[in-house]
């Protein structure tokens, strides 16, 4: 059965704590003025790992099995 690759879920956690506990507060402290475009990345990559979820929830609801990949090199 085919199985359909996506990036799992640790990607996203991981970019997301980088960003809002380490990024956010230097950039409060050097470029206080590009934090909104920092908040609004931030937004971005929860929303888009939001609709990978609801994806996989609708490919398992039709019996599709999922590949979660940790690296791009995964065959």
């Amino acid at each position: 059965m085919m199985q359909i690759p996506v990036p799992a879920h640790i990607h996203y956690e991981t970019l997301l704590r980088v960003l809002e506990r380490q990024t956010a507060a230097a950039v409060i402290q050097v470029d206080h003025a590009s934090l909104e475009e920092l908040q609004e990345l931030m937004r971005t990559l929860r929303k888009a790992f939001s609709q990978q979820k609801h994806l996989e929830e609708r490919w398992e609801r039709q019996g599709l099995h999922l590949d979660p990949r940790w690296s791009y090199e995964q065959p």
